[in-house]
């Protein structure tokens, strides 16, 4: 349906579904986020530092078979099967992680969690098309970047706290408790949620006696597209395997780069085609978003464990790095919505993906020539502020280059790239950590890789316009 003359996100008939779906983002964030601060206390106490990669690929990768699942199955029956499912995992893995003795039973958790946080990200994407009309995509997109604020503000600092003055177990329990809250503000919302397709105009229906039972209108049209769900599980295999290749030092480089090429294989019948050879238009919206989350995301683990063992930060403190990066990300998203027309996509998106690598190549930099540490924090805020303009863009170019019969596909395609980028990333920065005998050249070695990835995000990012 069309907006009512003068329509926000925050009014009818639009309010419970923002508030609900501004929820289930915060909950993402603030895990994220104090995971992120903690996880070199974890890795320390149980002599995980051989799995420390893997605790944040791992769950990248299972969320690739989350997004495909949640995808197919929003294109057949709507999002709020897969959107309710996807809550239910997602705290399960968080109590595995929770209660874990040792880092395998950590990355375990970590991996299942992953399955339930990807297949989320996709169901509100598909919210987001089937709900909201295309004028309000960026207010909406811009509220789900700002659903990051009180996290980033409280998360990195409280996780810190907690694991200092009591466990860092509570840090994942307690984001369990967050589940119900979220899912009380949610229920709600999905009562004015149709299950049905779109409507021509890529919009959906808000009515308070909807069914979110009922199939899509056309019968469930989309098939089972179980094809797609093994080529995803093939490819979230290839990245454990690459995140654990470091481990066999005799056949290590071969199967490392067996599995990057598997990976690229199976990733290509979930994306739209061309996007591995940058074709203009969609494809190439894909692949940067999957290129600016790798380069952002292969840095950020790494910047709270570097302030921790060089600068001998408290978790409490290193983890204020990604406060400032959060902060800096909900603010440059909301500039670029009050912008819209003012501030086209691609120049967001080329601007942003540049702010990345400048903020990257601060933290080398200060790495390799012992700067202060503050160097690199403030470079941190930079890249907040790209992924701010860049995300939101991308997020509704995909969406107004998507018809209502494949805006899950899509927003799974574009869910993929952004995890599977961040997961090989990743994996390939564990594996550039472990390769060095010097702390210095360790990290080092993770910014010029996650540097090279972020210039490849820059040169490709003017083939997102037609």
């Amino acid at each position: 349906m069309s907006a009512p003359p003068g329509a926000g996100i925050l009014q009818r008939p639009y309010l419970l579904v923002t508030v609900g779906a501004c929820a289930l983002v915060f909950l993402a964030a603030f895990e994220s986020l104090a995971v992120t601060t903690v996880m070199p206390v974890v890795s320390r106490e149980l002599g995980g530092a051989g799995l420390y990669a893997l605790a944040f690929a791992g769950p990248l990768a299972t969320g690739v078979v989350g997004m495909v699942g949640a995808g197919n199955w929003s294109d057949r029956r709507g999002p709020i099967g897969p959107l309710l499912a996807s809550v239910a995992v997602f705290a399960l893995g968080l109590l595995v992680a929770g209660t874990a003795g040792t880092m395998w039973a950590v990355v375990a958790g970590r991996l299942v969690q992953g399955l339930g946080g990807g297949a989320m990200t996709v169901a509100l994407y598909v919210v987001v098309a089937r709900v909201y009309p295309p004028v309000l995509h960026p207010k909406i997109f811009a509220a789900f970047s700002a659903a990051w604020v009180i996290p980033s503000l409280v998360g990195p600092f409280a996780a810190g706290l907690v694991a200092q003055l009591a466990s860092w177990h509570w840090v994942f329990l307690g984001v369990v408790v967050l589940v119900l809250p979220a899912l009380a503000m949610l229920l709600p919302a999905l009562r004015g949620v149709r299950s049905g397709n779109a409507n021509g105009n890529g919009n959906g229906n808000v009515n308070g006696n909807a069914n979110v039972n009922g199939a899509d209108a056309g019968g469930g049209q989309a098939p089972w597209a179980l094809g797609r769900l093994a080529w995803a599980a093939l490819a979230a295999l290839a990245v454990l395997g690459l995140n654990l290749s470091s481990g066999l030092p005799a056949a290590g480089p071969l199967l490392a780069g067996a599995a990057v090429v598997i990976a690229l294989l199976a990733v290509r019948p979930l994306m739209p085609p061309g996007t591995l050879t940058a074709r203009r238009g969609l494809p190439s919206v894909i692949l940067i978003r999957g290129l600016v989350a790798a380069g952002f995301f292969g840095a950020e683990v790494y910047l709270p464990y570097l302030l921790v063992e060089r600068y001998a930060f408290s978790p409490t403190f290193a983890g204020l790095t990604l406060t400032g990066g959060a902060l800096a990300w909900a603010a440059a998203s909301g500039i670029q919505s009050r912008l819209g027309g003012r501030l086209g996509s691609p120049a967001a998106v080329r601007i942003g993906s540049l702010m990345v690598l400048l903020a990257i190549a601060l933290a080398l930099v200060t790495t390799a020539l012992g700067w202060p540490a503050a160097v690199a924090i403030a470079g941190w805020v930079l890249a907040g502020g790209g992924m701010g303009l860049a995300y939101p863009r991308l997020s509704v170019m995909t969406l107004a280059l998507s018809t209502p019969d494949t805006e899950g596909f899509n927003s799974s395609a574009m869910s993929i790239s952004d995890s599977l980028g961040g997961a090989l990333a990743l994996a390939a920065t564990g594996i550039v950590f472990t390769a060095f005998t010097t702390t210095a050249a360790s990290f080092a070695g993770v910014f010029v890789l996650t540097a090279v990835i972020a210039a490849a995000a820059v040169a490709m990012a003017p083939r997102v316009a037609h």
